[in-house]
């Protein structure tokens, strides 16, 4: 595989880490003290052309390919993991499968605001009784007239809160299994029977708001059903490829931030009258740490490059995701070590990657479901 980046790539992985390092490292861990969500972040990345990264031009988006949006989200997640998480969301969850599966219309309507960055979008799969087993769904969506009513609940949904619209899986047929789930795009402020309950306090990622939404008779012109009828789940797995590919770049982000301010300390600090980096222990775990980061960036571009060549990627985005989220929280821990009590203050950054860094192995799939899939897919 050719690991050599093109000249357009490496451009806007240049701007955006130069946009990370100048507007979002000076305020990571004032946002994650204060649980705010930095919507002015947000802004600057729009005026960037950065929130439609993979979304085509047509209808807002700049019209990269999947290893450039990769790029975006891992440089992100470099300095803050609560930014590059609403932002994947925004993206792989809420932008995309409106490219794959909506209208013109619903592309002009919906799309266009989320890839120019008027608004953020979500995405609301998970339920309270409802996380990996996604046929045990009990939000449901019945036809009314010209009508569908929503009625449920979902749980920990990213960017809820802060969004213009949202991607809520329902079941429209009780009977058929995963052949009967939907999905319809709701608008939290116009659509009335729509709230956010909860906005949940969380062990990191704080600036990211992750919420508990309730649906309440909540009722939809037909035009707001994206794809057919029976379609959700079927979108859900094509839509969980292309994100898992964005967790494993966020993740990648995460390790390299946190292996960045460990190998920095580690040639400041002096013990014995000499940089610490030169003890066998601390040069080994810098080494093993850069190592398991590299291994993740190459895994996750490999996945990027193979969706955006039109390959069934469901091996590869899980093998990706499931590596670089176990890589970033094994060097996030190994660089609160190296930093030993500085590590564990809040006045340095490994403590934020370290918290931040477990979400990774949960959301968008967990570990263990990553093993089932690809152990699946190589015929176990």
């Amino acid at each position: 595989m050719d690991t050599t980046l093109p000249d357009e790539h490496r451009m806007i992985q240049e701007t955006v880490r130069d946009f990370c390092e100048r507007e979002i490292e000076p305020i990571a861990q004032e946002i994650e003290d204060e649980h705010r969500f930095p919507e002015e972040i947000f802004e600057e990345l729009a005026s960037l052309d950065m929130m439609g990264v993979p979304i085509s031009e047509e209808y807002g988006g700049l019209g990269g390919d999947t290893l450039m949006y990769a790029l975006v989200a891992e440089e992100l997640g470099r300095v803050s993991g609560s930014i590059g998480l609403s932002y994947v969301a925004h993206t792989s969850l809420a932008s995309k499968p409106i490219e794959h599966f909506g209208t013109k219309r619903q592309k002009e309507r919906w799309l266009r605001p989320l890839a120019e960055g008027e608004y953020l979008g979500g995405w609301a799969l998970t339920e309270p009784e409802s996380g990996s087993d996604a046929s045990s769904m009990n939000t449901t969506a019945h036809k009314a007239g010209d009508e569908w009513v929503l009625e449920g609940t979902k749980q920990f949904i990213t960017n809820a809160s802060e969004a213009g619209s949202i991607l809520v899986k329902a079941v429209t047929d009780p009977e058929a299994g995963y052949d009967g789930i939907s999905t319809f795009i709701v608008d939290p402020h116009e659509d009335d029977g729509f709230e956010v309950t909860t906005i949940w306090d969380k062990m990191g990622l704080n600036a990211s708001p992750t919420c508990e939404i309730h649906l309440e008779n909540v009722r939809l012109p037909e035009d707001r059903l994206l794809g057919e009828v029976g379609d959700g789940w079927t979108q859900t797995k094509k839509t969980l490829d292309g994100g898992r590919i964005s967790i494993a770049a966020l993740s990648t982000g995460l390790a390299q931030g946190a292996y960045d301010h460990a190998k920095a300390y580690s040639t400041e600090r002096e013990q014995f009258g000499e940089p610490i980096s030169k003890f066998d222990a601390i040069r080994d775990k810098i080494v093993d740490m850069h190592r398991k980061t590299e291994r993740a960036r190459l895994l996750t571009h490999r996945a990027a490059r193979n969706y955006d060549d039109g390959h069934d990627v469901t091996r590869e985005s899980a093998l990706a995701k499931l590596d670089a989220s176990e890589a970033a929280r094994e060097v996030a821990e190994d660089a609160v070590q190296v930093l030993g009590g500085y590590g564990y203050t809040t006045d340095f950054a490994p403590q934020r990657f370290y918290r931040d860094a477990k979400l990774m192995e949960i959301g968008e799939g967990t570990s263990e479901i990553q093993h089932l899939v690809i152990g699946r897919e190589l015929g176990l």
